[in-house]
């Protein structure tokens, strides 16, 4: 089941008789229910912004195990109401051993790595433009060298440096995707300057939280991975998880691009309080929001092959099954392959 999204300004999350409400409630008007869903037919909530939710209501979504995110109206994550840790004590002991043995975070790091530049190399050979980017050839030669390089790394920070090393040569590629009315040149995460930015910052907002999601409910402790460090109140296991399936949020934007189904327009400017004003970062509207959250949800329920079960499954059942890929390798020690996007 898909999460619920509420990206309305001054709406109020409810509950009456097992069914989820969402009232827009402004001040002299009637309100007006956005959403209403039976519960057990709720898999999370994520909440944009200003946005209320009453007593009742996070008390039956924490009894039902509902996760709710909370973010920014820009879409930066704020943190989670959980009802806590599963009880997989045996994964998450063994996850703890396991990121203390060097030599076994180097192997899965590097799986993580190489998947995400793999997958990033064959986007490049697919979408970039040769006429935009006459080096695109060289480029996309960059990243599969960094590929090869992966393997050859015996330390995780010099990994780390091969992973950053073939990111920028990425985006340095993935410019050629755009016309020049897109302003996107490199990627630029805080603040995004350009509406490419925008919506690759966005959508890897809601990436991260399907991916931390499923690393949850395999088992796992989210907050500590095996690529990222660990940092206070950042899920870095759901972070090493979406990295191989970073290409298909690309992948939704330059849909959303060539489609027309985003447009400049649909962007604000804002300038942040007390800064001068060449300052300035550049956000979704919340009916860009909207519309690019519909994308992004019809790109989670398509199918493909999962080569390890070999039956069709959705991308979001994809990130679900790499999770308990991932908890069978910290348990049994056996090697985790990323998924790749051909």
């Amino acid at each position: 089941m898909p999460p619920i999204y509420i990206v309305q300004q001054g709406s109020k999350v409810r509950v009456s008789n097992r069914r989820l409400l969402v009232n827009l409630e402004l001040e002299g008007e009637k309100p007006e229910t956005l959403v209403s869903m039976p519960i057990n037919q709720v898999s999370q909530v994520v909440l944009f912004g200003n946005i209320g939710i009453t007593t009742p209501a996070i008390g039956i979504l924490l009894d039902e195990g509902i996760d709710v995110a909370f973010l920014t109206r820009d879409g930066h994550f704020r943190g989670h109401l959980t009802s806590g840790l599963t009880p997989h004590v045996r994964l998450r002991r063994a996850q703890y051993q396991r990121i203390g043995d060097e030599a076994f975070q180097l192997r899965l790091a590097k799986a993580i790595v190489k998947a995400k530049l793999t997958n990033q190399k064959y986007f490049l050979s697919r979408n970039g433009s040769r006429e935009r980017q006459p080096g695109l050839a060289a480029i996309i030669e960059r990243i599969g060298l960094a590929v090869d390089e992966v393997e050859r790394k015996t330390l995780l920070t010099s990994l780390r440096g091969v992973e950053g090393s073939g990111a920028a040569a990425y985006f340095l590629g993935f410019h050629s995707c755009f016309e020049p009315e897109w302003k996107f040149e490199t990627r630029k995460r805080r603040p995004p300057t350009d509406p490419v930015n925008a919506m690759l910052s966005f959508g890897y907002t809601l990436l991260a939280q399907a991916a931390t999601s499923a690393v949850q409910a395999a088992g796992f402790d989210p907050y500590a991975g095996f690529l990222h460090e660990v940092v206070y109140n950042r899920p870095a296991l759901g972070l090493d998880l979406m990295e191989e399936f970073r290409t298909v949020v690309d992948g939704i934007v330059l849909r959303a691009v060539n489609t027309r189904a985003v447009t400049p327009q649909d962007f604000d400017t804002v300038h942040p309080e007390g800064s001068s004003g060449a300052e300035y970062a550049i956000y979704l509207s919340d009916a860009a929001k909207r519309k690019f959250i519909q994308m992004y949800e019809n790109r989670m329920n398509k199918t493909m092959l999962h080569p390890e079960r070999n039956q069709q499954l959705s991308l979001r059942q994809c990130i679900s099954e790499q999770a308990r890929q991932l908890a069978r390798g910290v348990e049994q020690d056996v090697e985790y392959s990323g998924l790749l996007f051909r």
